[in-house]
């Protein structure tokens, strides 16, 4: 893991400003001489800049996420616990950690701290962006900040503006973690079985009906407790719970609810028709938390969009796990734009050996040879 620290205030959409903030990040590969090999990976909710940990299938020799032939760069959002600035870094003003103190922070402000870290990486072009849920938040709003930055956006289950039944999700998730008074105590288990419960309220929306049948139903007829449904519930809350801060959870989950790429700016389908980059828009057909529908209207309004549609048993999960299906829709989408630069490459370098199009022994009667 690599940081980036910024030692000058950094003042967030809400005019709360942080004295200085630290982005940690992670480059595979090189960057090439002409920088046009940059591919920009945002992860989503509780991932990291690890790509490899969270999207393994996709990353490596011959993959979509290829480090010897891209160079490629993931950042951990602003709030999260994976090392970029959050509620429990140390405010320089006070010496102390921020806390609950820590200031609502945005998507729009996690895009900005990107562009940070570009600067600082000398990126001028992003060959691809590609993200999914949160990450595909942060993606959108990049694309639309900076319409030149990037050639191509691959865009995975998310939406141009979070919506209400995406907001009461999270909501629920907050009021289940606020309702254990030792979420701000100092303690090593703070907030635990709150973080634990929002969990499990989390994992509702993240798969469906079909997904529990499917993993999760009784082999047997005679069980009256303990079922397998409810098990599986507490041990993803304990999962998370061993991974994740439970300040980190209710920064990120506002910052999500905040997600609007209309504010400030008119109209959502306006924003979308002035985004420039080449987009593939990748849905899931059992998401219940960003519905289809989200991404047919990001897709309609992008000018120059596919939309494509995965059916999976895994609901909105399924950006995560479904790789091949990903990988087949997004290679050919990323390998096209590759082909026809190294077409234009070639044909530039036919054209200066000879002489751009004459070759010296055939110059045109009646011209002089210089």
């Amino acid at each position: 893991m690599e940081y980036l620290k910024i030692e000058q205030p950094f003042t967030l959409e809400n005019g709360a400003v942080l004295p200085e903030i630290t982005i940690a990040y992670r480059t595979y590969g090189k960057l090439a001489k002409d920088g046009r090999n940059v591919i920009w990976v945002f992860h989503a909710l509780t991932a990291n800049a690890a790509v490899e940990e969270w999207w393994p299938e996709l990353y490596g020799p011959g993959r979509l996420l290829d480090p010897e032939r891209f160079f490629i760069v993931c950042a951990n959002m602003l709030g999260s616990c994976y090392g970029s600035t959050s509620a429990r870094s140390i405010n320089p003003e006070t010496g102390q950690p921020y806390g609950k103190d820590f200031p609502l922070v945005t998507i729009r402000d996690m895009v900005r701290a990107h562009q940070q870290l570009q600067a600082h990486l000398g990126i001028q072009t992003v060959r691809l962006g590609i993200g999914g849920s949160m990450g595909g938040q942060q993606l959108l709003e990049w694309a639309a900040m900076d319409k030149g930055l990037f050639e191509h956006v691959c865009i995975l289950a998310t939406n141009a503006r979070h919506s209400p039944w995406g907001i009461a999700f999270n909501e629920a998730q907050r009021m289940a973690i606020l309702s254990d008074p030792t979420v701000y105590e100092d303690q090593p288990d703070a907030g635990a079985k709150g973080l634990a419960a929002a969990r499990a309220v989390a994992m509702l929306s993240y798969r469906n009906y079909r997904t529990y049948q499917g993993t999760q139903a009784e082999p047997v007829n005679d069980k009256l407790d303990d079922f397998r449904a409810a098990s599986y519930q507490r041990y993803q809350g304990q999962k998370l719970v061993d991974r994740f801060d439970v300040l980190a959870y209710l920064s990120l989950s506002r910052a999500m609810d905040s997600h609007n790429l209309a504010r400030g700016r008119g109209s959502v389908e306006e924003v979308l028709q002035g985004i420039r980059a080449k987009a593939l828009i990748i849905g899931i057909q059992s998401d219940v938390l960003f519905p289809v529908e989200e991404q047919a209207f990001i897709a309609t309004h992008i000018p120059q969009a596919q939309l494509e549609l995965i059916d999976s048993t895994y609901g909105h999960d399924g950006f995560l796990i479904e790789h091949e299906e990903i990988s087949r829709l997004a290679r050919p989408f990323l390998e096209a734009t590759v082909a026809l630069e190294q077409k234009r490459k070639y044909r530039l370098r036919e054209r200066q050996q000879n002489g751009f199009g004459f070759r010296p022994q055939q110059a045109l009667p009646g011209t002089e040879r210089f």
